[in-house]
Parts: C-alpha cells; structure tokens; sequence
C-alpha cells in the first residue's frame, strides 16, 4: 500500500474516532485475504466504515455517513 494512503488512512482513522479495538477487528479481517470488488466497496465494522476501491483501502466512515459502493460481507 502506497505510504500516502498509509498516512491518509492513519489520519482518519484518528479524526474519526476508531478504536484501538475496532482497528484490530479491521487488522483481522484484512488477515482473511478477503475477496472484494474491483470497483467501490465497503464493509461495516462496530462504529466505523471501511470503505475501498479495488484493493486498495481508501478511507473510513463515521456511522452515519453514508458508504458508497457495494458491501462486502
């Protein structure tokens, strides 16, 4: 993953709030090698949105912004 989408990731995640526990939920699901879309997509965690485009990990969504794309299970 590119070192900006690192630090861009980084920082929302801090903006927005997310766990220290919610993280490690992401972590183990990203462990998973999970399947998704080529184009946008998005997973519902407890208290957050991950949202991505392709492979990559794009940004994280509070609850109640509205994720777009197709939802992964």
């Amino acid at each position: 993953m590119p070192r900006g989408t690192l630090r861009h990731l980084y920082r929302r995640a801090v903006e927005r709030g997310v766990s220290e526990s919610a993280l490690l939920s992401l972590l183990r699901w990203l462990d998973t090698d999970p399947t998704v879309p080529e184009g946008k997509w998005f997973k519902t965690f407890e208290g957050f949105h991950i949202c991505g485009e392709g492979e990559l990990v794009v940004t994280f969504l509070r609850p109640g912004q509205a994720p777009d794309g197709v939802e992964v299970p």
